[in-house]
């Protein structure tokens, strides 16, 4: 990787400098859009205590759901928590912290982090447990709650097709929290099915431009579906 160029050739090269007790920002909409392979490698390495920022952790034995095997997440900050059993049963046990979030404000959380905004006030979650505790300003008549923002030391992110300078597509509704996560790292890793030359892509279909993005690699996908139905005979 050098100058522009954002191109690694393994995933050990692309998670350098990932250590345990890190905050990990990662895109993702249940399973549509994960990173996968960068998941994968992260299990591979073994570091623990780690606190991940994603709409949801995955199933039991796929996405974020594979790093709850080992125990190597500390804490997940997330808004749907409801298809992972082992994910339930740390929770119960006390061995994983879980901080529930609105989708609307995670995905806030993440821009405003990426945008440099320390905090926002919003009016979801006023009057429940989510606004204990934060401060609470009125605007019109109407309560609201101070949310902080929030950024990674890395954030992983599953684009469709970039360039070697980072410029990433995203396809369809994979994109979902990918865009706000790849700003909110201090390291962004992207991990896309087609690494294309700068030039090849239209700038005008462009999600989210290189500068947010530190490494890039091409990876290949699973793209297991959660819950298949199908109509009985």
């Amino acid at each position: 990787m050098a100058g522009f160029d954002k191109v690694v050739k393994s995933y050990a090269e692309a998670l350098a400098g990932l250590t345990d007790d890190m905050t990990i920002i990662a895109g993702g909409f249940g399973l549509c859009g994960i990173p996968e392979g960068i998941i994968a490698e992260i299990k591979s390495m073994g570091v623990k205590g780690l606190t991940f920022v994603s709409n949801n952790c995955g199933v039991d034995d796929f996405g974020l759901g594979l790093l709850l095997e080992d125990r190597q997440i500390k804490k997940m900050i997330s808004s749907y928590v409801g298809e992972n059993a082992l994910f339930e049963q740390q929770f119960l046990s006390g061995e994983l912290e879980v901080e529930l979030t609105p989708q609307g404000t995670l995905a806030e959380k993440m821009r405003a982090g990426g945008a440099g905004i320390p905090a926002f006030y919003t009016a979801t979650g006023y009057g429940t447990p989510v606004g204990e505790g934060k401060e609470v300003r009125e605007f019109d008549g109407r309560p609201y709650i101070l949310e902080e923002s929030i950024t990674g030391d890395f954030a992983i992110v599953k684009g469709w097709k970039a360039d070697r300078y980072g410029n990433v597509i995203y396809r369809h509704t994979a994109q979902n929290f990918n865009p706000m996560a790849a700003t909110a790292g201090k390291i962004t890793i992207v991990e896309v099915e087609e690494i294309v030359e700068p030039g090849e892509l239209d700038p005008a279909h462009i999600h989210t431009p290189g500068i947010y993005v530190n490494r890039l690699i091409q990876g290949s996908f699973e793209k297991r579906i959660e819950k298949r139905t199908v109509r009985s005979a």
